[in-house]
């Protein structure tokens, strides 16, 4: 793997400055390889090379149908190293190894759904509007939007990569990519993917390197038309203040502190499955996590007894091993902060119920017990603030109108899930809670064909489904007058 190298313009080169960077597994503190650290120069290169493929190349010009190929190919290109991509993934992150094989299937199911359309965009790229004059004719034109730059997480490394990479390359972009410091690698495989693929040279080029000396240059340069950015507020914050200067077009998916609203006619088993899943899958690194629960109260404590006594089952170990179901978290700085996030919850008076530490038997690795708080107060630190780790919040309530009026008191809203037996009372909560994501009766399924998004901090706009190609995607009017009658503005 080109691990000490760039992608820029088809081709793998070395740093301008020559920087590198130390990428560890979270599972035992090793080192796994040096790899290259971009520069501002590096970044002009890359946008450079993109704005001439898209500028001067054919990409933009193919069909969709030409570009449905390549996108094809590439998601083979990923099933075909499936699994060793996704024991990289778990080296890199942490994430056990069912899971990372999952996001290696919804990474080359995203970029066959985008495959399908770019296809279809070839029937609706061009279309007529009618008009109240028929002297004119109008027709609209669905054109890519240029040169985009992608700034990616590394909580799904290589999954975050295929939802702003497919639809950028469906519409007919050109991307300059820039993966997270913590988890490079699979984004660097992406490159050599593509590039087999037979991607035209500047269409994709992935360069790896810290924000501040590779994110940020990307975020401020003049030459970037469209950004799209998945990761933390204050981040989201200054590239779209960085974009404002030039009016770039952009797309942010952020923070949640998502709530679960569990009513006292829930199937417990059931609510304990999904409230567990919705804040320990992915160690609870995932923005939409639903890390607030709220139960009514006669079930509050039942529920609470059982959830302690189920994660004390779950199987915490290195990811690669195949019972596992926790792993590390992603790296030494993200484990403080969780853990100065469970002290913070001590101290503001909630109920430890489980959890709080690192498990007995690790000396090494960034491993944190599933934690479980209860009677937690709605103006504490770890009912408000995303801790993005295995950490659950809950209280309880006593009416639907409290919890939703609790749940909706959140600068967040990308997340919310309801679970009732009353399906009419699941649908009038669903529709009262201000997210843009509410699952009814489960918490977390994602499918590419929907749309992903928050309201509030959680972010602007929408990715995955048409949204997502929509991002990259500029609507373009062309009216032509139509009638052999002078138009007769100036004569008299």
């Amino acid at each position: 793997m080109n691990s000490n190298k760039l992608y820029i313009n088809g081709q793998w080169v070395a740093p301008i400055k020559g920087g590198t960077f130390e990428t560890i597994n979270p599972a035992d503190e090793t080192l796994i390889c040096q790899v290259a650290a971009a520069s501002s120069e590096d970044i002009d290169t890359a946008v450079k090379a993109a704005r001439s493929a898209f500028d001067k190349g054919h990409w933009p010009k193919t069909s969709g149908a030409e570009r449905a190929v390549f996108l094809r190919k590439i998601a083979d290109g990923i099933r075909a190293q499936r699994k060793p991509l996704a024991e990289l993934e778990v080296k890199d992150n942490g994430k056990p190894l069912t899971e990372a094989l999952a996001d290696m299937d919804d990474s080359a199911g995203c970029f066959d759904f985008y495959a399908d359309l770019a296809e279809k965009l070839d029937s609706n790229q061009e279309y007529p509007l009618s008009l109240g004059d028929t002297r004119f004719k109008t027709k609209i034109r669905k054109e890519p939007i240029g040169v985009a730059g992608a700034i990616i997480p590394w909580n799904y490394p290589l999954l975050m990569a295929a939802w702003k990479v497919a639809p950028a390359l469906a519409a007919g972009c050109c991307m300059v990519l820039k993966p997270s410091e913590l988890t490079p690698l699979t984004a660097l495989k992406l490159a050599e993917i593509a590039d087999m693929a037979g991607l035209p040279a500047g269409v994709l080029n992935v360069l790896t390197g810290l924000g501040k000396d590779a994110g940020a240059p990307l975020a401020e340069h003049p030459d970037v038309d469209k950004l799209a950015f998945t990761g933390s507020v204050p981040t989201g914050s200054r590239i779209m203040a960085a974009a404002a200067r030039d009016i770039k077009n952009i797309s942010l998916e952020l923070g949640g502190k998502s709530p679960f609203i569990v009513f006292a006619d829930s199937d417990i088993e059931q609510a304990v499955e999904w409230v567990m899943f919705g804040i320990f899958f992915n160690q609870g690194q995932v923005c939409s996590a639903t890390s607030r629960v709220l139960v009514e109260r006669p079930l509050y404590e039942k529920l609470l007894a059982c959830i302690a006594q189920q994660a004390a089952k779950i199987t915490i170990g290195n990811g690669i091993q195949e019972d596992t179901l926790l792993g590390p978290i992603v790296n030494k700085s993200q484990y403080d902060k969780v853990l100065a996030a469970i002290e913070k919850g001590k101290q503001q008076n909630a109920r430890l119920v489980c959890g709080g530490k690192r498990p007995a038997g690790f000396d090494k690795g960034y491993f944190v017990e599933p934690t479980v708080f209860a009677d937690v107060p709605e103006d504490s630190f770890i009912w408000n603030e995303e801790i993005f780790g295995p950490v659950v919040a809950i209280r309880p309530f006593d009416s639907e109108e409290e919890a939703v009026q609790s749940a909706n008191h959140s600068r967040f809203g990308l997340g919310a899930a309801v679970m009732s037996k009353d399906s009419m009372r699941c649908e009038r909560v669903a529709r009262a809670l201000r997210a843009g994501i509410v699952w009814i009766n489960c918490s977390q399924p994602t499918f590419t064909e929907a749309p992903w998004g928050g309201y509030k901090q959680s972010g602007i706009g929408r990715e995955l489904g048409e949204w997502g190609l929509n991002n990259y995607l500029e609507t373009k009017q062309i009216t032509r007058y139509n009638s052999d009658e002078p138009w007769g503005w100036y004569i008299k």
